[in-house]
């Protein structure tokens, strides 16, 4: 897989959850701080997106807003409307509310969902986020987000066979929409990215991070990836280490780690194919880089995530 859909599928846990939602104003709802990001589409009406720091986010038809770190906000119809606490149930979707009054202020209709992620792997690539992600909504901008935001909210207004699958597979390919318009954005925006936004636009140390992922198994060297960048040994770990923010082989190290446990939560295949999977000539030599990187044996970490 390439950089940016690596990162989502080493931290990502459990299946998404997405609903719609029908307010009248006033109205108010409040999300605790969670383990989960949330997105929130206006489809109809307006919001106010209230974080837990900062300035409130006015949210029109079309606009977008990712929350990536987890922390509480809300959202309302106003600053100075009464809030409901909305709680995530264990498995992270919403409880059911109650079917909305029909007052006579103006109607807001929005798609909301939520990602489980393990942030204790997070990805320096999505740490790099703001607290709110805000997508306004623009002529011609981000069209395959839109198409993504519409076929979600044709599925989720009138459910029909094949739903459930239907729904998680946009609900996935969503996400990385928002991620991609997010990074073009910081890309294009001021003509100077910066962070990852820069590794992955530089073509050396982009070209080196493509060729980690796609076999972090390789023996890779620090003159073998700069090959791949067209720099020299000495100017590819520089450049590297500037806009990654450590060594190429320190980041090699640790993605084989991130990679090895996804692989101990999610499959049942045996240690040593997990070994031979992110570089390690013996079980033995896995096991001890693992417990080095986590603080317990792979088989203990296997256990405990079951």
């Amino acid at each position: 897989m390439d950089v940016l859909s690596d990162a989502i599928a080493a931290m990502r846990t459990g299946l998404p959850h997405s609903k719609r939602h029908d307010k009248y104003a006033p109205w108010g709802m409040s999300f605790p701080d969670s383990d989960s990001t949330g997105f929130h589409v206006v489809l109809q009406g307006s919001a106010l997106l209230i974080p837990a720091e900062g300035e409130p986010v006015a949210l029109g038809p079309g606009d977008v807003a990712f929350l990536s770190r987890g922390r509480g906000y809300a959202l309302a119809s106003g600053l100075d409307v009464p809030l409901e606490e909305i709680r995530q149930l264990p498995d992270g979707s919403w409880p059911e509310l109650p079917p909305p009054v029909r007052e006579s202020g103006p109607v807001t209709v929005m798609l909301c969902g939520a990602y489980h992620l393990d942030r204790g792997r997070a990805h320096p690539l999505l740490s790099e986020l703001p607290e709110v992600v805000h997508l306004p909504s623009r002529i011609g901008a981000h069209r395959s987000l839109r198409a993504a935001v519409e076929l979600l909210g044709m599925e989720l207004e009138e459910r029909q066979p094949g739903s459930d699958t239907i729904v998680t597979s946009l609900l996935d390919t969503l996400l990385l929409y928002i991620l991609r318009a997010w990074w073009q954005t910081e890309r294009h925006g001021s003509g100077h990215p910066t962070g990852w936004a820069a590794a992955l636009a530089d073509p050396a140390v982009g070209a080196a991070l493509r060729a980690i992922h796609g076999d972090p198994a390789h023996p890779w060297t620090v003159e073998e990836l700069g090959v791949h960048g067209g720099l020299s040994r000495a100017a590819f770990a520089r450049r590297f280490a500037t806009l990654v923010g450590e060594p190429p082989l320190t980041y090699l190290t640790w993605w084989r780690m991130v990679t090895a446990g996804r692989l101990l939560r999610e499959d049942s295949v045996p240690l040593r194919l997990i070994a031979q999977r992110t570089g390690y000539t013996s079980e033995f030599a896995f096991a001890k880089a693992f417990k080095r990187e986590y603080g317990v044996a792979p088989g203990q970490y296997r256990k405990q995530a079951a």
